[in-house]
């Protein structure tokens, strides 16, 4: 009996996943720990599970980055450019109000980003009302506690079907 080759087609390889970058800022390490305000008890840790989850129902890797140091976050979004990251959640944290140098850090990259805060930085001290970045977000999420960051990634994988 003569066995007839098989003609395997070659599998083409999955689509690569798209990604989604989250940066946090300075001590939001801390969040939980005291459950004030908007804030509440949800940890950083709880926030990106639930990022998490909600990014794989739509095939997108979500990864989290916190830093308490500038030079780390901006070194976080120049390397985002290189491995194909295609949306930005960024919550500076303080250095909203002072950082030159990660905002032009996620200009010069170019990829869109939202900004979120936790609490409504317009209604806290006056020096915390401006932003150096809400004006080349590609969106602004204030004041919705957590939650700022989940209406975030909607709004970012909604970006990311369409474009």
């Amino acid at each position: 009996m003569k066995r007839s080759k098989s003609t395997k087609t070659p599998e083409t390889p999955p689509p690569p996943q798209r990604r989604v970058l989250v940066l946090h800022g300075p001590n939001l390490n801390l969040l939980g720990l005291h459950g004030t305000g908007t804030r509440g008890l949800t940890t950083l840790a709880g926030i990106h599970a639930a990022m998490d989850a909600r990014g794989r129902a739509d095939s997108v890797v979500v990864e989290s980055f916190q830093s308490n140091h500038e030079g780390q976050l901006i070194d976080r979004v120049q390397a985002a450019a290189a491995e194909g990251v295609a949306f930005i959640i960024v919550n500076p944290a303080a250095y909203t109000h002072t950082s030159l140098a990660l905002r032009d850090a996620l200009v010069t990259v170019g990829i869109p980003f939202v900004e979120v805060h936790l609490e409504n930085i317009h209604a806290r001290e006056q020096t915390r009302h401006h932003s150096h970045f809400s004006d080349r977000a590609t969106g602004v999420i204030s004041g919705l506690g957590p939650y700022g960051y989940l209406a975030a990634l909607e709004f970012g994988l909604s970006y990311l079907r369409e474009g």
